[in-house]
């Protein structure tokens, strides 16, 4: 089974002392229990999953270094049948207390799904701080398919007692590694590991990043973890921003889209809603005024292509053939990767400004602290200059980079991580 770059950064901290909680979380279906159970396979201690999802069961093995994750294997135990509530977490979590004094190495806890367990951040932070107090050798790993309800809770109850390892969705390096998928493959049906088996069939694929993917995003990941007075409305902004990602639109004409009594204000917060789950983002402008930044008009961009194409209706050899909806879906593929990617403490902005009668912009802006590149994507015939992009260079004293025709090579651009691009600006 294929292991993503960032099972390493697990196995290392499953090596360190448990000096703080691992707070594994993406966008739905990245593979985090997957990776998880990666992870473990090469630690020296034995461990204990605790799935908290309707109907889950435990997960457990006190032989490391055996797990067969192809088979999901280990014991499946069933210590009780009450309810998953915090009297049952906490005798879960006291079992693996006496493990990890019993056993030379320690022992692991992974709480798989707790955002399903009511108040959850309150009673880990009690059981955790005791660990603490008594150095107790167990390391806790957390999990979660609502990134809004598990950074709440992180941010509130556990402030200074967590570390993220961030797993985003897959990038192309790693959809051909595991998958063998081409460059236009990756580009068209985007890095969601569960579809690959659906994409012979082009309903079969549709109806599962629809119904599968975008569906359980907003109903079990936005709906039900916060207050959303008009969901219809964040359905149809979904649909809306999907179909115009790569484009930058104003909220009043999105309104227009919607058909909706709405308001800005509450576009906004939905659009950021959707962009805590991984699925639509709204870029702002860059600017030497961060506080107008903030009031600019966004650029849309999906967070995975397989959104775009899905929303579009188009097919594989149809998306091929419409220069103009392919020029967008790589534009999106490329700030996707931006997004995706971007260093810790960075940003992926616009530039768009008017010189004299005419527009002049740049696709792409990525920035940490000093550091400031400009990004041009290209997928037809490239013309002898750029003036938007000569123009931002100039201005802003930045790098400036051209991706696709005339530049570099699209592939060799999302083999790449946007934190080494920026470095090198």
């Amino acid at each position: 089974m294929y292991r993503r770059p960032v099972v390493a950064a697990i196995e290392e901290r499953l090596n360190e002392q448990p000096e703080r909680l691992v707070a594994v979380f993406g966008p739905r279906q990245s593979g985090k229990t997957t990776a998880v159970l990666q992870a473990l396979e090469t630690t020296q201690r034995g461990w204990r999953m605790v799935a908290f999802e309707p109907g889950g069961t435990d997960t457990a093995s006190d032989e490391p270094g055996t797990i067969d994750v192809s088979e999901e294997a280990g014991h499946h135990v069933r210590l009780s049948s009450a309810p998953r509530d915090a009297r049952w977490l906490m005798e879960a979590w006291e079992r693996c207390r006496h493990r990890a004094w019993e056993s030379p190495s320690g022992y692991v806890l992974v709480l798989d799904e707790i955002q399903e367990l009511p108040n959850w951040s309150v009673v880990v932070k009690g059981l955790w701080d005791a660990d603490r107090a008594s150095g107790c050798p167990l390391h806790v790993v957390i999990l979660g398919s609502a990134p809004l309800q598990i950074q709440t809770g992180l941010n509130e109850s556990l402030m200074g007692r967590f570390e993220v390892v961030p797993l985003p969705h897959w990038s192309f390096n790693e959809m051909a590694a595991a998958f063998g998928f081409s460059l236009d493959e990756y580009v068209f049906h985007g890095g969601y590991p569960g579809a690959v088996r659906h994409v012979a069939s082009y309903d079969a694929w549709h109806r599962y990043v629809r119904s599968g993917l975008v569906e359980p995003n907003i109903e079990r990941d936005v709906l039900a973890m916060t207050r959303v007075d008009k969901p219809a409305l964040l359905r149809r902004l979904f649909d809306v921003g999907a179909r115009y990602s790569g484009q930058v639109l104003s909220y009043n004409k999105m309104l227009g889209q919607l058909h909706d009594a709405g308001n800005t204000t509450t576009l906004t917060r939905y659009l950021q809603l959707l962009s805590q789950v991984g699925l639509l983002t709204g870029l702002s402008k860059h600017t030497e005024r961060p506080v107008s930044a903030k009031a600019s008009t966004p650029k849309l961009n999906v967070l995975n292509t397989a959104l775009m194409s899905m929303v579009w209706g188009y097919r594989f050899e149809e998306a091929r053939s419409d220069r103009t909806f392919w020029g967008r879906l790589v534009e999106s593929a490329v700030g996707a990767h931006l997004i995706n990617t971007v260093p810790s403490g960075g940003d992926v902005k616009y530039w768009r400004d008017r010189r004299g009668r005419s527009v002049v912009e740049v696709d792409f802006v990525v920035q940490r602290g000093p550091r400031l590149l400009g990004i041009e994507v290209k997928t037809g015939a490239v013309r002898d200059s750029l003036p938007g992009l000569e123009e931002f260079g100039r201005r802003f004293r930045a790098q400036t980079l051209v991706v696709g025709e005339g530049g570099l090579p699209l592939d060799e651009f999302l083999s790449v991580p946007a934190s080494e691009w920026v470095e090198e600006a």
